[in-house]
């Protein structure tokens, strides 16, 4: 695996117009032709960039449509697709809607959107519950799991599980436990993880031993890596991460992935750059390795999972 290829291209961005990140004011008006061109686009530019990894969902809005055209044009077996079941993307492109997606945990979902994912075959390798819980209950569901199962072994394709919240690391223990006929079921697991939740990091080695893919997502901490006037309290960090900016010629972006790459054993670690400026500037943490006693000292910036994920719940879509 080259450098670049230890760095996947997350699809949300460029498949609905609003994420959940820091707000940003912009006057531009939504084309959606356009939008559609320039995620194709993107798709292209990540391509020429070395990325071979992408990861996406139905609840991506258009991503995981323009993924199934995108892939049946480049007919290239180096590339590898991940996608995801249980989120309905229900905004219609509106960048002004009150609710984006709506979550739904159960068999006819499952069957539904995988109507739709197959055709992502046979580049698609990873199939994965968007946003596994204990609270829905789908690491419980006999049903589910068994056809989960089915579907690994009929496509030879990974099964897993992408993980939020504050109990995702107890969610991740639960899934390990997850057996269908003698066989474990979970192969991949895609977790939050950067500079502020380190939770994960506690369970890690665990999972490295198990042979298990560990794929990260919001290395960037939906842009609070980023200094800002209203997270005073990261005040520090941002002290630390301008320093290092400085040592390795490179934006924060690139300590914060490159902090994900070194800190802990991992399959992948996923931009969610939606134009060519951001992904250059991402893919620009695989021309260094962080030292050990920096790895130690941005180690110490974390914060609790509760505290985190308790920020997150009030940034906006936009």
């Amino acid at each position: 695996m080259t450098k670049i290829q230890k760095i996947g291209l997350g699809t949300a961005a460029i498949g609905r117009p609003q994420y959940i990140n820091i707000r940003q004011e912009t006057t531009t008006e939504f084309s959606l032709d356009d939008f559609r061109k320039k995620g194709l686009e993107m798709l292209d530019t990540a391509y020429r960039q070395g990325i071979r990894y992408f990861d996406t969902a139905p609840g991506y809005g258009m991503a995981e449509q323009l993924l199934i055209e995108w892939v049946a044009e480049k007919k290239d077996a180096s590339i590898e697709v991940a996608t995801k079941w249980g989120y309905t993307y229900v905004a219609n492109f509106d960048p002004t809607a009150k609710q984006h997606e709506v979550k739904e945990h159960s068999l006819e979902k499952l069957n539904e959107q995988w109507e739709q994912s197959k055709k992502l075959l046979p580049l698609l390798t990873t199939y994965q519950i968007h946003s596994a819980t204990l609270e829905t209950g789908v690491l419980d569901n006999d049903k589910i799991l068994h056809r989960l199962a089915e579907l690994r072994n009929k496509h030879s394709i990974l099964i897993g599980i992408s993980t939020t919240g504050t109990n995702q690391v107890e969610a991740i223990k639960k899934a390990l436990d997850v057996e269908v006929n003698g066989n474990s079921l979970f192969d991949v697991f895609q977790v939050t993880y950067n500079i502020f939740d380190q939770s994960l990091a506690t369970i890690s080695d665990l999972l490295s031993n198990q042979n298990i893919r560990l794929v990260i997502k919001e290395a960037l901490a939906n842009g609070r890596v980023f200094p800002n006037k209203k997270y005073t309290h990261y005040k520090k960090t941002y002290k630390i991460l301008n320093d290092l900016t400085e040592k390795y010629g490179v934006g924060l972006d690139a300590i914060a992935l490159r902090f994900c790459m070194d800190s802990i054993p991992v399959f992948k670690v996923l931009s969610g750059a939606s134009n060519e400026q951001h992904l250059s500037d991402n893919l620009k943490a695989t021309y260094f390795e962080l030292e050990e006693n920096e790895i130690e000292i941005l180690k110490e910036l974390k914060t609790s999972p509760s505290a985190y994920w308790n920020e997150r719940k009030l940034l906006g879509w936009n």
